[in-house]
């Protein structure tokens, strides 16, 4: 069996085994596994390899590509500036970015870019994910674009460009890019291993991502209008994972999906939000704070991901059809192209986090996460699922 370091105090004593099994199996081939609960680190493994040729093996301070994992990172970012009174969620974005307001957009509201809504879910062509890296170009064509569908009306995945949105509204409003405002204000008071935008010095503990089966594969495009979003969205720009890769992708600040940590680092971070906005003695959000993310934003197919989805205020909301394996109540979570997941249980003031280098088939999520999810609540004897 696969040698899992770490360790997984109980209910939780599977976890190791579960592990194991999914690397041996070729499913993983090298993760990381954490689970907090009232803010303390119940669970913290990892095994498996970090390279591509399976020599060397994932370490306690690997980091990884999380994909879209990095969205709640960057909806926590903008959750502390509505804390501070500095951000508002029902304002236009125009607000604070008033190039913003062309094309029909002067209506945007914050929460609309925060929950999918906004009608931006993607650049228009011509773009390329080398030109997603030139953040001030990028998020400046956002800002003249029209929007795809009526703002507000429906969800459309913000797949790649949500991170320029809302990394836009923290500079305007705070004048650090980002990735220097999360380093500063909650990795750092935190001491939590996780980057947006990736400093040279980090490059040798980070683990390469395998690529997923195309998205071809996945969702038949010929069949669809090439005018929805959908086609939109996934062709603005052709995401390619190899791309991550490479250097000029880590050192950008992708807000959306270019995070780099490990489940430790996620879990830690996240629990903020499960633990009612204080850990450890650093307080980052106030309760009335994190019920805003609990406000329903859109709940039906989304037009880009084209399942049910339901979404609050930065983050995704439990739903019995899609995600069968979440309890239903005070749960947010969202995860990462290929597999990567967090869940945050604000009623059991838990995280569940699960960070890998294999991408499997699936936008969010995948099979991987989804046992080790299920696991979890399976240990606690949680009824409350669908």
């Amino acid at each position: 069996m696969a040698a899992i370091e770490g360790y997984s105090t109980e209910p939780f004593g599977a976890l190791p085994e579960l592990m194991s099994e999914l690397i041996d199996s070729g499913q993983d081939r090298g993760a990381s596994i954490a689970v907090t609960v009232e803010g303390e680190m119940v669970t913290d493994l990892w095994g498996g390899w970090a390279d591509l040729e399976r020599t060397r093996a994932w370490e306690r301070d690997t980091i990884v590509n999380v994909w879209s994992t990095t969205k709640t990172m960057t909806a926590l970012a903008a959750l502390t500036l509505v804390d501070r009174g500095l951000l508002d969620v029902d304002a236009p974005v125009a607000q604070y970015w008033p190039e913003f307001a062309q094309n029909g957009k002067e209506g945007v509201l914050v929460r609309h870019v925060l929950g999918h809504t906004s009608g931006v879910s993607g650049w228009e062509q011509p773009v390329t994910q080398a030109d997603v890296c030139d953040l001030a170009t990028s998020t400046a064509r956002l800002a003249t674009q029209a929007p795809w569908w009526e703002p507000g009306s429906a969800s459309g995945y913000h797949a790649l460009d949500q991170g320029h949105l809302v990394g836009e509204l923290v500079r305007r409003i705070d004048g650090r890019t980002l990735g220097r405002y999360f380093a500063d204000e909650i990795a750092g008071p935190l001491g939590a291993d996780f980057h947006i935008g990736l400093a040279p010095e980090h490059d040798y503990r980070v683990s390469p991502v395998s690529p997923p089966p195309p998205l071809d594969a996945q969702i038949d495009l010929a069949t669809l209008d090439p005018n929805s979003p959908v086609i939109k969205t996934f062709t603005g720009p052709i995401a390619d994972a190899d791309f991550a890769n490479e250097e000029r992708w880590r050192r950008a600040e992708i807000g959306a999906a270019n995070g780099h940590g490990n489940a430790r680092s996620v879990a830690r971070i996240q629990s903020v939000v499960a633990n009612r906005g204080t850990v450890d003695g650093v307080t980052l959000l106030s309760p009335e704070t994190i019920d805003v993310i609990f406000r329903e934003q859109a709940d039906g197919v989304d037009l880009v991901l084209g399942v049910p989805i339901t979404f609050g205020v930065g983050y995704g909301l439990p739903r019995p059809d899609t995600f069968p394996y979440l309890p239903q109540r005070k749960v947010c979570f969202w995860g990462g192209w290929g597999g990567s997941m967090i869940v945050v249980d604000v009623d059991r003031r838990m995280t569940i986090a699960y960070m890998m280098n294999q991408m499997a088939a699936g936008i969010v999520g995948g099979p991987s996460g989804t046992a080790i999810i299920t696991a979890v609540y399976d240990a606690l004897g949680d009824a409350s699922r669908a």
